[in-house]
């Protein structure tokens, strides 16, 4: 049989070989859930910086991680996954959790958007708040919502302290609401999804419905209600 080196063969191939290392798999398990700084990775994974960086190298030459700006402090940067890079990835685990609480600051489209789409997917409850919300949900928000089967005619804007309980597993969808939350929220995950209200247009909604929709695909499989059986 002959074979075929085609690019997307060797393309593949690298990534296998990125992933063939305990520290670099314990990364994108890591990133699988949710977005995180250098700095996050190596408290959370216990990794020296330079190796670390050594790590992070490879798998973005793989082309399995990607860089983003903070939207925030511009001097950070957040590493996400490339989903094509990894399809059929799934999390390792489970995380058990009584509601699902989606944070931005002014909980005006990409948490409302977040909430409305893991309650189309999951039986665990979710919510929305901003950390400084606005007075009312964004009409483009809404627009994106209504193409898409899902309706934001009944949502609100709520501040986070009024809505949040304490074992809630937040997800802050935006840089902003994670860099002021800090550490007052254990247990989080964080989301570097761009503010489609910067520039304001339908096709900056449409992409930011379009990640929130795969990274909820990603994370639903993994987020059970306390005492809920796991599958065999």
């Amino acid at each position: 049989m002959n074979v075929e080196w085609t690019p997307e063969l060797r393309a593949r191939a690298q990534v296998h070989a990125a992933l063939g290392e305990p520290a670099r798999l314990a990364i994108v398990d890591r990133l699988v859930l949710g977005d995180a700084s250098p700095t996050e990775l190596g408290q959370d994974l216990g990794l020296p910086s330079n190796l670390l960086a050594h790590h992070l190298k490879l798998l973005e030459q793989a082309g399995v991680l990607e860089r983003s700006r903070s939207e925030g402090d511009r001097r950070r940067t957040y590493l996400r996954l490339r989903p094509a890079s990894l399809a059929g990835l799934r999390p390792a685990g489970t995380r058990s959790a009584p509601r699902v609480v989606f944070v931005c600051t002014h909980n005006s489209a990409r948490s409302q958007l977040a909430a409305a789409l893991w309650r189309s997917q999951s039986p665990v409850p979710a919510a929305s708040a901003g950390t400084h919300p606005a007075a009312r949900i964004h009409p483009r928000a809404a627009a994106v919502a209504r193409t898409r089967g899902l309706s934001l005619a009944r949502a609100r804007t709520s501040r986070l302290d009024e809505v949040l309980h304490e074992d809630d597993l937040v997800v802050a969808v935006c840089d902003n609401a994670h860099e002021e939350l800090g550490a007052q929220a254990g247990d989080r995950l964080h989301w570097s999804v761009p503010d489609p209200a910067r520039t304001d247009t339908d096709d900056a909604f449409d992409q930011a419905f379009a990640d929130l929709a795969d990274r909820i695909t990603r994370l639903t499989p993994a987020v059970r209600l306390p005492g809920a059986q796991t599958d065999d």
